[in-house]
């Protein structure tokens, strides 16, 4: 049986990352398929691998990741809040780089929802005088 040594829920607009991180090589899964062919952007890979970077974490640990709902741009912020959180867990040490980097903050910003007798958020129907 593999053992977890830290637990991290990450989450970004409607994205929902949760992050098991084991003893290992550095090997990063995301859904059962390498982080390479989840992600298609190296943007978002490197968004994904800079908590690791910063605590200079990046082959001493295997990482799992289940992450659901949003896009892939939100689940790649998802799992950044993740990581970070379970390293913590890790080793109380990685505190300080994590919070300097702003990586342990959760990003609040979503979608604002549409209202009634209007075309969106924000956007009115067209007025009509006549």
């Amino acid at each position: 049986m593999v053992k977890n040594i830290g637990i991290g829920t990450g989450r970004r607009k409607t994205a929902t990352a949760r992050v098991f991180v084991r003893e290992g090589s550095g090997k990063i899964t995301v859904n059962g398929k390498d982080v390479n062919e989840y992600f298609a952007t190296a943007e978002q890979i490197q968004v994904v691998t800079q908590p690791l970077m910063v605590t200079g974490n990046e082959n001493k640990f295997d990482i799992v990741i289940n992450v659901t709902g949003g896009g892939l741009n939100g689940q790649a912020g998802a799992c950044l809040h993740g990581i970070s959180r379970a390293l913590i867990q890790v080793d109380q040490d990685n505190h300080a780089a994590l919070k300097a980097n702003n990586y342990l903050s959760r990003d609040s910003r979503m979608v604002e929802r549409k209202k009634f007798g209007q075309r969106g958020a924000r956007r009115k129907f067209q007025f009509s005088k006549r």
